[in-house]
């Protein structure tokens, strides 16, 4: 964490000494997004990642899938709504990076920024390595090499290797650094318009094929795509218990952060960009739209292919359902196999790319605005931070290789290490903080005048009151009681 947060310094200290200073913050108008649709797709394509495309159908299928969906949908709604207003409301409000933008509302909660800040600068270096895992598996089926990926052992040997993975990583960081140095307007949200209408085309594609399929295994039981898309909508009440529905929620809460892409600065920094004659209400309610219904079609994409071919038990995969589980579910659909899968791991990198360039842009604005420096150097800067890192991470699975138990009973290596300080500490520390800042500190009514400055109406603002000052608070202490071990799930 030491070198996450000072790196920075050193790197810019030095840029700042060969001239290569931009003022360009300072008394000129912040570049924002050029309407309500950039700045909704773009948010959106930071809510829609691996969050949404790996982490909710398997926590779906093992959270006894209508449990968890409908469990989510009610936090959504709710919880994530708050959160989700009160950080875009900052970001407008202060036109500053997550860094920067809590001491603009109260000098005294600057430390909560910092916070803020290094959680987007500890996920990103992971974030890649995933995201070239993401390469690797799309160029080997696009090269018609699908059936290698099913092999005993692909994975692992893969991600153990000491050169490959580190290669792709690149190739993804270099995709997401040319982007971001495109800008707002001309870079993220021109790429935004592009991708996320392909994306969904590929999501609703795929979703489809997968509730046509049928299979029948050696012992005679055939499967449909149906059945499985019962498993995910219809909650089997016969099978729910307290402990169930507590760990359902509770997982369906920390998917929320990923899902919304809430406490990691993101959405503060898109926030900053939109522009004030934005229906901020309406936006925030297109986001949760949007985001729900790609989650949804994730799960009916992958629950019912999964359970067509592999039963139930396929389901129980975890976080290997997407490079283990579904390579093999790819080849046994025959010739179009290699097809659905090579469109299916470009769908994946679409949503990768979305979120690694909001992930990246949190810190960027956060550099350009607390060290005044030009957009180029603020991107260079952070990627090499973010590739030293990620080199180090990919080492995590060969030379730099242990395991290590982590307080809430997971083992882990340096990518789980990572994932856990930043998504289940200091993410909910972050969002905690908020909550207090918002609810108790500044009050409610400073987020509900930015989101009705142009006098729109905000018709959820009882609830918004309700779930910053009370509800939200109490579910993140929780959360963080149970990362740190203090509850067990």
């Amino acid at each position: 964490m030491t070198l996450t947060a000072n790196r920075p310094i050193m790197i810019f200290d030095v840029l700042l000494i060969k001239g290569e200073i931009s003022m360009e913050n300072e008394g000129k108008k912040r570049n924002s997004f050029t309407g309500s649709i950039g700045f909704v797709l773009a948010a959106a394509g930071s809510a829609v990642g691996l969050g949404n495309i790996w982490r909710f159908p398997y926590l779906a299928a093992r959270d006894g899938g209508g449990l968890f969906l409908l469990i989510y949908l009610v936090l959504a709604l709710t919880f994530g709504f708050a959160l989700l207003t009160a950080e875009v409301a900052i970001g407008r409000k202060t036109k500053q990076g997550p860094l920067t933008a809590y001491g603009k509302l109260s000098k005294k909660w600057k430390p909560l920024g910092v916070i803020a800040c290094i959680v987007p600068m500890m996920i990103m270096p992971y974030y890649c390595v995933i995201g070239g895992w993401v390469v690797k598996y799309f160029l080997a089926f696009l090269t018609g090499s699908g059936a290698q990926t099913t092999e005993e052992g692909y994975f692992g040997a893969f991600i153990s290797d000491s050169s490959s993975p580190i290669g792709m990583t690149i190739v993804f960081l270099f995709l997401t650094m040319i982007i971001v140095l495109g800008g707002v307007d001309k870079g993220i949200e021109k790429f935004s318009k592009v991708v996320m209408p392909a994306l969904v085309v590929l999501i609703l594609f795929i979703a489809g094929f997968s509730l046509t399929l049928s299979y029948t295994d050696a012992d005679g039981v055939t499967r449909t795509g149906l059945q499985g898309l019962k498993i995910l909508f219809v909650p089997d009440w016969s099978e729910i218990t307290f402990r169930s529905f507590f760990s359902a929620l509770m997982d369906a809460m920390g998917q929320l952060f990923y899902s919304l892409s809430v406490a990691m600065g993101i959405m503060i920094a898109y926030g900053s960009y939109m522009r004030d004659d934005t229906n901020l209400s309406k936006a925030i309610g297109q986001i949760e739209g949007f985001d729900t219904m790609i989650a949804l079609l994730a799960g009916v994409m992958i629950i019912p292919t999964v359970f067509v071919f592999m039963g139930k038990d396929g389901m129980q995969a975890g976080p290997g359902l997407m490079f283990v589980s579904l390579p093999k579910v790819f080849q046994q659909m025959g010739p179009f196999g290699g097809v659905i899968g090579c469109l299916f791991f470009a769908m994946v990198l679409f949503a990768a790319t979305t979120s690694a360039v909001s992930i990246l842009e949190a810190v960027v604005a956060s550099l350009m605005d607390k060290f005044h420096v030009s957009r180029k150097t603020a991107v260079i800067g952070e990627g090499v931070i973010a590739l030293i890192l990620a080199i180090i991470v990919c080492m995590g699975y060969n030379k730099l290789y242990f395991e290590l138990k982590l307080p809430n009973g997971s083992v882990a290596q340096i990518l789980d290490i990572m994932d856990y300080v930043s998504n289940n500490l200091l993410m909910p520390i972050v969002a905690i903080g908020t909550c207090i800042l918002i609810g108790w500190i500044l009050k409610p009514q400073v987020i509900i005048d930015e989101v009705t400055k142009n006098g729109e109406k905000f018709r959820r603002k009882a609830l918004f009151i309700a779930m910053i000052k009370f509800v939200a608070p109490i579910l993140l202490v929780v959360l963080l009681l149970l990362a740190l071990g203090v509850l067990k799930q």
